[in-house]
């Protein structure tokens, strides 16, 4: 099977080859004899109800300062793709949102991964609130007083920004902290949203566990585990990645959302699991697959792209029928 596939990402030249996972997935399409298209979310457009995008053809190569070659861009009209791969990094604000609607008018037809109505209905700290009883202690107000009395029942609390990513304006506040008053003006001033605060998690310490997740199948985990005096475990501010091993408690989790994730199209998810309770469910742009290929020599990207294929054969089918 050989497929058009265009990758709605960010510029190619921002990207760590030893850790990106779109980087990843263009390697695998590509040794599996599929053509890529490389194009910015700015660069797509409905013109006259035609989804198109000004996009390039794209070649990429394991080499350091060399790893990707663009031709030249022109329009294209994304119905003619076989696959869009929506990958761009978070946030998830409203141009991202506006992206989905676009893509939305050419899926299934063109498969988009993941499917775009279904990522703009499943926000990573909203989506996770579904599975409640996997979850430690949420909550998710504007409501500054509702904060403090969550503090008083469950003494140390994590605040974090509902539509953050990457660990920005995430917050540890531990009982008697005094900065918690500044912290709540802090986010009402820069955020119309409301916040999401968590009980603390004392086994962040031991790490959080990425877990990926292949059509609501595990294919692997890897553990991040924070630097000393910090609370994050997002390995861009300086965790640490190590081998893990999938828990039973982690398949009993993994075994609960799978199916939610399969039948909305969510073909490839990472889940974020602190101390066997499940934080985080993400959808738009997942990370970790060179990490766990490389502690357990496996090849996630082979996994989704098995995926990916086997969806693309099944509307294939079904529209000939």
């Amino acid at each position: 099977m050989s497929l058009t596939v265009a990758i709605q990402m960010d510029p190619m030249e921002s990207i760590d080859i030893d850790a990106d996972s779109t980087f990843a997935l263009a390697l695998e399409a590509q040794a599996r004899g599929h053509a890529l298209h490389h194009y910015l979310p700015r660069d797509l457009s409905l013109r006259e109800g035609r989804v198109v995008a000004t996009a390039a053809p794209l070649a990429v190569r394991r080499e350091a300062g060399d790893h990707f070659s663009l031709g030249s861009a022109g329009s294209v009209d994304l119905a003619t793709m076989d696959v869009v791969l929506m990958r761009q990094d978070p946030p998830f604000d409203m141009a991202y949102i506006a992206a989905t609607h676009l893509l939305e008018h050419i899926h299934p037809a063109t498969l988009v991964v993941n499917d775009p109505a279904h990522v703009r209905n499943a926000p990573e700290k909203l989506f996770v609130t579904h599975f409640g009883e996997l979850m430690p202690p949420t909550l998710i107000t504007t409501d500054a007083g509702e904060v403090r009395d969550f503090r008083e029942r469950h003494g140390d609390i994590v605040i974090k920004p509902l539509f953050g990513n990457g660990g920005s304006g995430v917050f540890h506040v531990a009982p008697g902290d005094e900065n918690l008053n500044a912290l709540l003006e802090m986010f009402a001033a820069f955020h119309r949203e409301p916040i999401m605060a968590q009980k603390y998690l004392p086994a962040i310490r031991e790490g959080d566990k990425r877990i990926i997740l292949v059509d609501g199948e595990v294919v692997g985990g890897v553990t991040r585990v924070p630097k000393e005096g910090e609370a994050r475990a997002n390995l861009h501010v300086g965790a640490r990645p190590e081998k893990t091993a999938i828990t039973a408690r982690e398949r009993e989790i993994c075994d609960a959302i799978g199916p939610s994730l399969r039948e909305n199209g969510l073909v490839f998810v990472g889940i974020d699991v602190i101390g066997g309770f499940l934080t985080e469910i993400n959808v738009t742009s997942p990370t970790g697959i060179q990490e766990i290929d490389r502690f357990d020599g496996v090849n996630v990207s082979g996994r989704i792209w098995d995926a990916i294929e086997e969806r693309h054969r099944a509307v294939s089918k079904a529209a000939k029928t």
